[in-house]
């Protein structure tokens, strides 16, 4: 708690936090894609902001995106601040309890700006994959962006799958 005090009750500390304020102010989450990675075809989109901390949003994804080897994800956000290390963590929630995570690096984001960013995930092999029926309503991704350490935006999206 001491070291924490120190790092944000100094005047340096406070700058840091508004300007972290700032980013995640400025930061929206504008669109995300999720296709088969191997025929391109979309399975599932979607055009709200999904980087709002506060709200866990839904989402009803087909199931025959299980089937799929590699899936790909695109985002596409926006950023009124510039970030020199832009990343993400995405984790798979199953009852709450992570089963899966994913750390993916961006880099630089130009302050101002709207990016396309795409993400090819390898599934599991079939023997460890669960049941739809098991998955759905159950399922939480949970998605942290980060610049740097300093936490700019969690999403969490509940996964029905139809």
């Amino acid at each position: 708690k001491f070291d924490l005090c120190l790092q944000f009750c100094t005047e340096e500390g406070q700058e840091t936090m508004a300007a972290l304020a700032e980013i995640a102010a400025g930061f929206k989450v504008e669109s995300m894609k999720l296709s088969d990675a191997d025929s391109g075809k979309v399975l599932w989109q979607n055009t709200e902001d999904l980087s709002q901390p506060d709200v866990e949003h839904e989402a009803r994804v087909p199931k025959k995106i299980l089937k799929c080897r590699a899936v790909a994800r695109e985002i596409v956000f926006s950023s009124e601040e510039g970030m020199d290390d832009f990343k993400l963590v995405q984790q798979v929630l199953f009852k709450g309890n992570c089963i899966e995570e994913w750390h993916f690096k961006f880099g630089f984001v130009i302050p101002g700006s709207t990016n396309s960013w795409q993400s090819v995930i390898e599934a599991a092999p079939e023997s460890q994959m669960m049941a739809p029926s098991a998955l759905s309503g159950n399922t939480v991704i949970r998605t942290l962006f980060y610049n740097g350490e300093d936490l700019v935006s969690t999403s969490q999206v509940l996964l029905f799958y139809v």
